[in-house]
């Protein structure tokens, strides 16, 4: 059917699918609440009849979240360069916040060294509290590093190639989850390791035994690794916090 709003952009189902895997394995959440929801879902809206008009014409005048989407890695230098545009360009009464939601972690080293570093929620998206207007998209757009924000996309009546992408607030439901993950400061470990490499364990019932890993839980922070016992390989579950890598 030409024309109309083609409502499962590439942008949206990237955020879906950071936001099932890394929510969901925290929050038994059944099911991800669609970005594209009735308005009464969205962030501190007060449903109106012409509340999705009011987003293009630069009519509204409330600040919502949207998830931007940049470049790998640009994350904290998008944040910074949108920061100073806002100012700049004069809409800093208008984008409020940007925000790289980020919970604790400890990188392990290959020399079994540890280090402190921060670990993002959903890399390769940005939060923007912000009013929605034609400035204050034009700020975002063309900052550095942007690719786009998450949304529907319009498709053109003919022709093949894409269309324009029209920014859509996320619910009040999504912002409480990812920024509940943020706040909950659970240390996660980060461990470099692959199928293959050798280990040392460090601590627990099996320690200074040595053996191969088969399989990387990050999201649990675990680990299967074939230990020989009893001159038998076996498969023993490990924390990351438990082994160190060797060379």
């Amino acid at each position: 059917m030409a024309g109309g709003h083609h409502t499962s952009s590439l942008e949206s189902k990237q955020f879906n699918i950071f936001f099932t895997t890394h929510l969901n394995s925290h929050h038994n959440v059944s099911e991800i609440d669609p970005i594209l929801q009735d308005s009464s879902q969205v962030m501190d809206i007060t449903p109106t009849s012409n509340t999705e008009d009011s987003f293009f014409t630069g009519k509204t005048t409330i600040a919502r979240w949207y998830a931007i989407q940049v470049a790998s890695s640009c994350e904290k230098k998008v944040k910074a360069t949108l920061e100073q545009r806002a100012v700049t360009l004069g809409v800093s009464n208008r984008i409020l916040e940007i925000e790289i939601p980020q919970t604790p972690a400890i990188k392990v080293k290959k020399d079994g060294s540890r280090q402190s570093t921060e670990e993002k929620v959903f890399p390769g998206y940005v939060l923007v509290r912000m009013v929605l207007d034609e400035d204050t998209m034009m700020a975002v757009r063309s900052t550095p590093n942007v690719i786009n924000f998450v949304g529907a996309e319009d498709r053109r009546a003919t022709g093949r190639g894409r269309g324009h992408i029209k920014p859509r607030p996320l619910s009040r439901q999504e912002v409480n989850r990812i920024f509940k993950r943020a706040a909950e400061k659970k240390t996660v470990v980060k461990l470099d390791l692959a199928e293959g490499d050798q280990i040392l364990v460090t601590a627990g019932p099996f320690k200074d035994f040595q053996g191969e890993v088969i399989e990387v839980s990050g999201e649990r922070n675990k680990l299967k690794a074939l230990l020989s016992i009893f001159g038998r390989e076996t498969p023993v579950e490990l924390e990351f916090s438990q082994i160190n890598k060797q060379n």
